[in-house]
C-alpha cells in the first residue's frame, strides 16, 4: 500500500509517493491542476495500491485549491481511498504565502490571518521525507483565507 501527498496551491503542483510512510518518488508539474491531476493520478492508480491521500487544503490560489479538493474527495470516494488535509504552511515551513498584491497570508499560532509584507519571501514548498499520517486531519474542507477580490 502507498500513500500520496498532493501540494497543488501553486505552480510547480508537487507529489509524493510514500512506501511505509517513506518518501520513494516526487512529481513536479507546471501545468494546471485541472489538466494534470487526472493525468497524473491515472498513471498513480495503476502503478500503485493507493491507501491514503493527503493534500494541503489552502491558503493558495482559489482556483487551484476548489479543483484538487473537488477532484481528490471524488477520487477518494470513488475508489475508497482515505482523504486527509493540513494547512498549506505544514508544507513550507511556516513562510508567509502569497495572497493578492502584498497580502500575504501568515500562521501565527494555530490562526491563518492575512499581512501586508513590503518585500516579497521566497517560499517553497516541499514534502517531506517521513509522512506522519498524525499530522493530518480528515476535515477536509478547502480554507480559502479571504474573500474573492473584484
Amino acid at each position: 500500500m502507498h500513500d500520496i501527498v498532493v501540494i497543488a496551491l501553486t505552480s510547480p503542483i508537487i507529489i509524493g509517493v510514500y512506501k511505509e510512510r517513506e518518501l520513494v518518488e516526487t512529481i513536479k508539474s507546471d501545468e494546471r491542476s485541472s489538466e494534470v491531476l487526472p493525468e497524473l493520478f491515472k498513471g498513480l492508480l495503476d502503478k500503485y495500491e493507493i491507501e491514503h491521500i493527503v493534500y494541503a487544503k489552502g491558503p493558495g490560489s482559489f482556483m487551484a485549491i476548489k479543483v484538487s479538493f473537488i477532484f481528490l474527495r471524488t477520487l477518494s470516494i470513488v475508489k475508497n481511498i482515505s482523504l486527509l488535509a493540513t494547512d498549506a504552511f505544514y508544507f513550507n515551513n511556516n513562510a508567509p504565502i502569497k495572497a493578492v498584491g502584498k497580502l500575504y497570508f501568515v500562521k501565527n499560532r494555530d490562526a491563518i490571518e492575512t499581512e501586508t509584507l513590503k518585500d516579497a519571501p521566497i517560499m517553497e514548498f516541499t514534502l517531506p521525507q517521513k509522512l506522519r499520517l498524525e499530522d493530518f486531519s480528515e476535515e477536509t474542507a478547502p480554507f480559502y483565507g479571504i474573500g474573492a477580490v473584484g
